[in-house]
């Protein structure tokens, strides 16, 4: 048990975290809500990919993922992969999704939309 703690603890990424990879363009990040939620109001630089299509997204072969999203299909073995929703459990999902695909090295942003909107009107 606690081994499944250390493990999702490392898979989080902070906010402070996310700025410092956003401004280093060091980040492969992954929106998982709904559209309708991403164009209310997105993180910079974030792609689009619904929860309930992530996981044959993450199977497309790399040209057929860059044709569909507009950007560089990820590799398993990145560590600059981070999912993010609204407020941290959908992204726990497709972090649990992506583990499986043995994308090992994939995070997710735990406090989401809300606690980027947040911080950001600071």
């Amino acid at each position: 048990m606690i081994f499944m703690n250390n493990t999702c603890q490392m898979s989080v990424v902070t906010y402070e975290q996310l700025k410092a990879m956003l401004a280093n363009h060091g980040v492969q990040l992954f929106d998982v809500r709904n559209p309708d939620e991403f164009q209310a109001g997105r993180i910079p630089d974030s792609v689009n990919i619904p929860l309930g299509q992530l996981e044959e997204s993450l199977k497309l072969p790399p040209l057929q993922f860059q044709q569909q999203f507009g950007v560089k299909a990820p590799k398993k073995e990145d560590d600059d992969i981070v999912f993010h929703c609204r407020s941290g459990k959908r992204s726990l999902t497709a972090l649990e999704i992506a583990h499986r695909l043995r994308f090992s090295k994939a995070r997710h942003y735990a406090g989401g939309y809300i606690d980027w909107e947040e911080r950001e009107k600071k």
